[in-house]
């Protein structure tokens, strides 16, 4: 096992940045289809926008090969199978806000901790950052074992397929990789449980994950003065920061960093984001520009500047791991990370990498905690090895984002905490600045980890052979209590010139006493030492009390906590142990308690440390029986289980037979499957639902695939094929998650399902079932439904699906869809550039959630039109997913080039209804603009069709620029459709925000370029809080136009113009103007505007027509948008 210790179940985000709460934003806007999105293997699934937000939805590529389809809100809406891998069952869970989606063969890999599960995150994977650095390819790093095996491992790996090797990484015996479809089969083999295994020489497969970038006063109020005034400056010590870059040419800096190396495949190692110089100066700035207002806190420190983040504040694993590396091949004493990732119970890379250098060479590593809040440590501050840094402000308050303990399976973090709140530090050169010039004000556990990396150095000068060890025990021992709890202060803020003249420190500065078995009464007291030190030249006498915090701030019972002796004395240059007992007998209440042990002497020295212990909550051993369809014992099935209290998750194989775990008491659901054949999971499955459990006492459950019964499914074309489908629970928790339970199937022939236990009568039980129907002349190839390549028949497809809230889960479900219930929706489907593909998916929206219905492995010519029945029973409603492609079939695998998803709506049954995609005029739709502290993030769809779908387009140049009060203060190689960071500012001003697109005529002929323009006036910055930006869209909408979008030319038409947000708001509308040009834009032509509407007259025939037009607020906000080929005559 690679887990932590004491850790299970699932993580909640951590990120260690102030702007991650932006980023965090990022899950509601989503790309349609990028230009590079691979497609593959047969669908039995698909997913749009159906959440009804305006964004579009994209696809998700898993280590194993399957596809995973995200909605706008990162929301799974559809499962893709890998090729060979369509009798796999998926599961898919939401947990604190993220979605996972873990096919079946891949749990065990999971639970032993040799697969990373953030490689089945689809709410991570789908964030904008996380698509830029997968567009070509899920990125891993691949542990291997030693000997042979693992060489033989290496080159296996290597030669799989295109795999690509990125790094090699000594420390860990790893390599980076960007990983194939099939590299699954060389990672892993199967095993007689029908689950997979490391093959052999595979020691972890980890996701190659994200990372985020997360002085005046602030250095009086650790003491660094005082360290100054006697002579200590950091003088000599290395302290690598590895961030977004270092400005070296800011006076501050200039002649701090002797060496520089990128890791973010920038094209240089300066920081244009600003977050990695503010760090820099912060630990190591001279204040030059300051006049020594702004000192760091080792103004003499050197720095090595490794950019693991780019411009846009994120960065790869591999690339920090790599860093870490060459910091160490550098000679750095001391390493700061200020970013983290969400932790995950096994040891991730970082964390790996970090507990092994620092044992090996001795390095401190200095790590932030995290923005997340209460129990959000993040990774990689989260390994033992870290030195974690939370955050308080000038007044010793905590910070409201710093991240507290405990780390997942109880471990004591943070360690310590300094300054993180209102920290003004060296401003990047054009990444803005505060009120006082070159200088900028940032708030985070990111800027508190700087300053106890300063302090390290300063300790380091003043002992140049202490290592890691020693300097955390000085820095933690001779901290200053805040009056936080451990969790959120660790042993308290550091007080660097105390460290320097402190001569007893404790070895340890945390025990963790792990946790005690309920129910307590024959609990065994837990003992360990806590060792002192005395480097001095004198025997100290130190006086011993305990501070200590029980669950939730309650008091702790007498007698809990002890100490084996209340005074010790520690011999000169010599060692002393006292006893700390944990005795968990004592007391009524569980849960998480912590104690700070404080020793003082009699000449004015304090040394604290800390401890923790769990008392674990009432829990029972429960058994699982697995019998199969024979009536014998089954070694077939796989289980998960996940508790309705606090989230945390189990899994079951009945490879081990009878399978016993211990569970706290709660309520549970059961979700299992027993797969007929293991070798053969196309011979069919049965699925075996226990939505409500209840754990109270010690019991068995047996599970008999015997009970499972058949499932059918019809509508009444009986020329249609089923081409799949699938079946979907959930059950909702009382804090808003929930559990999830998602089967596909391309033939409901092989699936038969059954409920376990007691029936569900609170509400929270719900259940669909869904199906896609194809007629038979829609596809050349086999006649069943599932043909390939292009469209020859009529398109004409059925969804229907059928659910609701229930008592219990359906054991075995017959349904036979009869005409009535169908509407009828007409689909035609445009396009401007020749020789074009498209696939059309129908996605559902039921009370119970949003999935994809629709197959999408049929490609059909373009223009086209499509009749898709859908079922109108069960307040089911249905959206439309538009992809085009760009190259590639959807059986052997595609790339699109745009996309585009309607918003669910009701279809009145027996009726006849229209939806057109892809026709002119293409141009932003209503767009989001929101800041936090210093960043905003804008997410704007820019190539949303004439009808409103809302899309995205492969484009071939874009560029974005922000300005406040005329001067320009950011610019990026972005269109800002994707939710792209920009750095603002915090201060207020008149901002204009630009962006320009193009894209290639073979692509679309209309709306080659989109140029857009903002104005808007913005107040200061809230505080850590996310604020929404006023700004307004127009659009050309409904323009009649053909399928090719032509139009008669020199004909006379109305186009409406639709306003959206600010101005859009009430009465708001100042004034409103559109404009044609028939020159590409050399000469304008002002239209009339009436009712919202522009009269225009069509271009001559096989010209063009080129838009624009702005809306003004009464507050002097405008929106502009120039659409260049906007449509053709003909």
């Amino acid at each position: 096992m690679f887990n932590k210790q004491q850790r299970a179940g699932v993580s909640a985000l951590t990120v260690a940045v102030s702007l991650a709460l932006v980023a965090g934003m990022t899950g509601a806007g989503t790309a349609a289809a990028t230009a590079s999105s691979p497609h593959g293997g047969s669908s039995s699934g698909s997913g749009g926008n159906s959440s009804g937000s305006g964004v579009a939805a994209e696809w998700v590529a898993l280590v194993t090969g399957d596809r995973v389809r995200v909605d706008g809100q990162g929301k799974v809406t559809g499962f893709d199978h890998g090729e060979g891998r369509e009798g796999i069952a998926v599961q898919t869970y939401t947990d604190r806000g993220h979605t996972y989606a873990v096919p079946h063969d891949a749990r065990e890999l999971i639970a032993d901790g040799r697969l990373d599960q953030r490689l089945f995150d689809v709410t991570e994977l789908s964030r904008p950052e996380s698509r830029k650095a997968y567009r070509d390819g899920l990125r891993l790093i691949v542990e291997y074992g030693g000997a042979a095996a693992g060489t033989g491992a290496r080159k296996a790996v290597r030669a799989a397929g295109e795999t690509e090797l990125n790094r090699s990484l000594r420390t860990l015996n790893a390599d980076a990789v960007t990983a194939t479809p099939e590299l699954w089969e060389t990672l892993t083999r199967g095993t007689n449980s029908g689950a997979r295994a490391t093959a052999a020489g595979i020691s972890r497969i980890w996701l190659d994950g994200i990372r985020r970038a997360t002085l005046e006063r602030s250095t009086g109020q650790i003491g660094a003065p005082k360290a100054w005034e006697s002579g200590y400056e950091g003088k000599g010590v290395k302290i690598a920061v590895l961030d977004t870059g270092v400005d070296a040419e800011h006076p501050d800096l200039k002649g701090r960093v002797v060496a520089a190396q990128d890791f973010s495949g920038s094209p240089d190692a300066t920081d244009r984001n600003g977050h990695g110089t503010h760090v820099a100066s912060t630990a190591a700035g001279s204040g030059a520009q300051s006049k020594g207002t702004h000192r760091g806190v080792a103004p003499q420190a050197e720095i090595l500047n490794g950019k693991v983040l780019g411009d846009d504040g994120f960065g790869s694993d591999s690339g920090t791991l790599a860093a870490m590396e060459w910091a160490v091949a550098q000679g750095a004493d001391i390493v700061n990370l200020s970013l983290g990732g969400r932790d995950t119970p096994e040891i991730d890379p970082l964390e790996a990498h970090i507990n092994k250098a620092t044992a090996e060479t001795g390095v401190l590593f200095a790590v932030a905690a995290g923005n997340g809040g209460p129990q959000t440590i993040g990774s990689p501050g989260s390994a033992d090895g870290a030195l974690t840094v939370g955050a308080v402000d000038h007044a010793d308050k905590l910070a409201d984002f710093s991240s507290t303990g405990p780390r997942l399976g109880g471990g004591l973090k943070p360690d310590v905490a300094a300054p993180g709140v209102n920290i003004s530090a060296a401003a990047a050169s054009g990444t803005g600045t505060g009120t006082t010039p070159g200088y900028a004000s940032m708030s985070g556990t990111s800027m508190a980890t700087p300053h106890v990396a300063g302090a390290a150095a300063l300790l380091k000068q003043r002992h140049p052979r202490w290592k890691a060890k020693e300097l955390r025990s000085a820095l933690a021992s001779s901290a200053q209590d805040t009056g936080h709890t451990p969790y959120e202060q660790g042993t308290g803020r550091i007080v660097v010139d105390r460290a320097m003249n402190q001569t007893v420190v404790a070895e340890e500065s945390s025990l963790n006493l792990g946790k005690q078995a309920w129910p307590h009464t024959d609990n065994t007291p837990v003992t360990k030492k806590i060792t002192y030190r005395n480097s001095g030249t004198a025997d100290i006498a130190l006086d011993l009390k305990i501070a200590a915090h029980g669950p939730g701030g309650k008091p702790v019972p007498a007698g809990f906590f002890a100490l084996g002796t209340d005074r010790v004395t520690v011999p000169a240059g010599g060692t002393a142990s006292v006893d700390f007992t944990a005795d968990t007998r004592v007391g009524t209440d569980n849960g998480h308690f912590t104690a700070t042990v404080v020793a003082s002497s009699g000449d004015g020295q304090t040394v604290r440390s800390t401890a923790a212990v769990e008392r674990e909550v009432e829990s029972y051993e429960v058994t699982f029986k697995h019998i199969g369809r024979d009536g014998k014992q089954s070694r077939n099935f796989e289980s998960t289980l996940s508790s309705r209290t606090d989230g945390e998750w189990h899994f079951v194989n009945s490879a081990d037979g009878d399978v016993t775990l211990r569970l706290p008491k709660g309520e549970y659901v059961l979700d299992a499957q027993s797969l007929i054949d293991l070798d053969n999971p196309d011979q069919g499955r049965d699925m075996l639902i226990q939505p409500k459990l209840t754990v109270d006492k010690t019991r068995t459950v047996t599970l008999d695939a015997r009970h499972a019964k058949p499932v059918k499914m019809t509508v009444p074309d009986k020329k249609t094929s089923f081409v799949g489908g699938f079946m979907q629970f959930t059950r909702s928790t009382p804090d808003g998650g929930s559990f999830n339970g998602f089967y596909a199937t391309e033939d409901f022939a092989r699936f038969r399902v059954g409920h376990l236990g007691p029936q569900v009568t609170d509400g929270s039980l719900k259940q669909v079932w869904a199906g896609n129907w194809r007629g038979k002349g829609a596809a050349t190839g086999t006649g069943t439904g599932t043909g390939t390549g292009t469209g020859t028949g009529t398109g004409t497809e059925y969804n229907a699906a059928s659910g609701g809230p229930v008592k219990r889960i359906a054991t075995g479900y017959t349904r036979a869809f009869k005409a009535e219930e169908f509407a009828t929706v007409k689909v035609g489907i445009g396009a401007s550039a020749k020789g074009k593909q498209a696939v059309l998916g129908a996605n559902l929206n039921m009370p119970l959630g949003d999935w994809g219905v629709s197959d999408l492995s049929l490609a059909r010519p373009l223009p086209d039109t499509r009749t898709m029945y859908v079922s109108t029973g069960d307040k089911a409603k249905w959206s439309f997913s538009f992809l085009q492609l760009a190259e590639g079939d959807p059986q052997n695998g595609y790339r699109v080039d745009a996309g585009l998803d309607s918003r669910p709506k009701t279809y009145p049954a027996g009726k006849t209804h229209k939806e057109t995609f892809n026709t002119a005029v293409f141009s932003p739709a209503q767009s989001s603009l929101a800041r936090l502290d210093d960043r905003m993030m804008a997410q704007v769809p820019l190539f949303s069709d004439g009808r409103g779908h809302t899309g995205s387009s492969a484009t071939t140049s874009e560029k974005t620029t922000l300005h406040r009060d005329g001067k320009q203060i950011a610019e990026s190689t972005k269109a800002l459709t994707r939710g792209e960071l920009l750095p603002i500012g915090s201060e207020p001003g008149r901002f204009k925000l630009t962006t320009s697109v193009t894209r290639s005529a073979a692509t679309a002929r209309v709306s080659t370029r989109i140029d857009a323009d903002w104005t808007f006036r913005a107040g200061k910055a809230p505080a850590n809080d996310v604020e929404t930006l006023p700004i307004s869209t127009v659009r050309f909408t409904n323009a009649k136009v053909n399928n090719d979008s032509t139009a008669p030319a020199g004909a006379t038409q109305t186009i409406p113009l639709h306003i959206h947000g600010a101005a859009a708001k009430g009465n708001n509308v100042k004034s409103l103007t559109a404009h044609a040009s028939y020159d590409g834009g050399k000469t304008w032509r002002k239209l009339t505007i009436t009712d919202n509407k522009a009269t225009v007259k069509n271009p001559a025939k096989g010209k063009a027509i080129t838009l624009r037009a702005q809306v003004t607020d009464k507050q002097g906000g405008t929106a502009k948008v120039t659409v260049h080929n906007a449509f053709f005559g003909k």
